[in-house]
């Protein structure tokens, strides 16, 4: 992992958990939602043409509503930033938190009456993708380079073209363990637990951010840019 530097604190170590986080609930909605992604928003747009083609095994109805979950959870997580304007750890803590709220209703749901019907498994695609929508927007408002959580196009570009950056490299790492690990606990063990792991990693992130975030004066890094 990246050391932490003066210019973002914690916010880099704090932001690669959130892209494991991003790996395992993908691996949830994909493996087990119906082939829909509910970070990746790049696959479902391309899904969503494959599916109104007429390939099998995809939905475009299940790709729309992750969509329209994703913009409102952008949508309200742009009100947050705006809300929040003068710091990035207090924004970071209250983004995470209400996105821990979601994925907890999320486990519950699943391991309450499973995710096989369709109203539980839209609900799902909903709860989670709202929840990404969130972090997205707010993940943007904080202005750590090479460190978007959810997508790795231009990171991957930037590595290979630019053939440095030990943050670029990382957070495709954290992807790739965060996708691996949801896929393990989705195919040998249920969806609850996967989406456990992610309640979890969230729930250390609000608690170790709100505690960096909290001496008088605030650290350097929690200036908005």
């Amino acid at each position: 992992m990246p050391k932490v530097d003066p210019d973002h604190g914690p916010l880099v170590p704090m932001l690669l958990v959130l892209t494991l986080v991003t790996g395992v609930v993908d691996a949830v909605s994909y493996l087990e939602l119906g082939h829909v992604f509910v970070a990746n928003m790049t696959g479902n747009v391309v899904f969503l043409g494959f599916a109104l083609a007429g390939a099998p095994g995809l939905s475009a109805t299940a790709s729309l509503a992750a969509l329209a979950a994703f913009l409102l959870g952008a949508l309200a997580g742009g009100h947050l930033v705006r809300h929040l304007p003068g710091h990035r750890g207090h924004l970071l803590t209250a983004a995470v938190a209400a996105q821990a709220v979601l994925v907890a209703a999320g486990t519950v749901l699943a391991a309450a009456v499973g995710h096989t019907s369709a109203p539980a498994r839209y609900t799902l695609i909903g709860l989670l993708a709202l929840a990404m929508g969130g972090q997205n927007a707010v993940v943007r408002a904080l202005k750590v380079p090479d460190l978007t959580t959810t997508v790795l196009t231009m990171t991957l570009t930037a590595l290979a073209a630019d053939r440095t950056g030990p943050r670029r490299l990382a957070s495709a790492a954290w992807m790739f363990a965060g996708a691996l690990l949801g896929a393990a606990l989705v195919l040998h063990a249920n969806v609850p637990a996967a989406l456990a792991l992610a309640l979890v990693l969230l729930i250390a992130v609000a608690a170790l951010t709100h505690r960096a975030a909290r001496p008088v004066p605030a650290p350097a890094w929690t200036q908005r840019r």
